[in-house]
């Protein structure tokens, strides 16, 4: 079975939060997310619908029940967030907007406007583009040329929307390298 049928046939798990930690900026969104996954809370991040936004084009959808420990947690942890929302409108998982297009001997896998290329063979990755944060020229220096399973994670040596996206993008090709398992 070729690599994209592999990853096409993946099925990502339902995740039913009702919802959403509100933030002012991505790297508070980052950083809670961050906060609460080691804590074990179920957590997804979204795009927020217009009208829900603060600021920030990232939420994380929660579960409602667990509002009062979610809210303790980023307390003890000190990490910011604007509120907490119901949620009665779609939203948008950012997570979920990667397309994978393979070239042979390469794969590029795009998540929202980042874009990660790889050797098929070496695992090695060969080209980081898109975006127009200001972090991009650094994450490009950081992951070019590096083992896709050696290369640092961006959402950990960056701090925006393009660095989450770009992770996202690593994510699927690490997948992807390894065989198209379901995760």
């Amino acid at each position: 079975m070729g690599f994209l049928r592999r990853f096409l046939r993946r099925k990502k798990p339902s995740f039913e939060g009702g919802g959403l930690l509100l933030f002012e900026d991505v790297q508070d969104a980052m950083t809670a997310e961050k906060v609460l996954r080691k804590a074990d809370y179920a957590v997804r991040l979204v795009a927020p619908p217009p009208e829900l936004r603060m600021g920030c084009d990232l939420a994380l959808e929660v579960n409602l029940v667990e509002q009062p420990g979610i809210e303790r947690e980023l307390k003890e942890k000190d990490a910011a967030y604007v509120s907490v929302a119901p949620l009665r409108v779609s939203t948008s998982p950012l997570l979920e907007i990667v397309k994978a297009t393979d070239f042979g001997d390469q794969v590029m896998v795009r998540a929202g406007n980042m874009k990660l290329s790889f050797d098929k063979k070496s695992g090695i990755i060969v080209n980081v583009s898109g975006g127009g944060c200001p972090d991009i020229p650094y994450l490009h220096s950081e992951l070019v040329d590096k083992k896709l399973s050696e290369a640092p994670r961006p959402r950990d040596i960056g701090f925006t929307l393009c660095a989450l996206m770009l992770d996202r993008a690593l994510e699927e090709c690490l997948i992807l390298w390894q065989g198209g398992g379901q995760r």
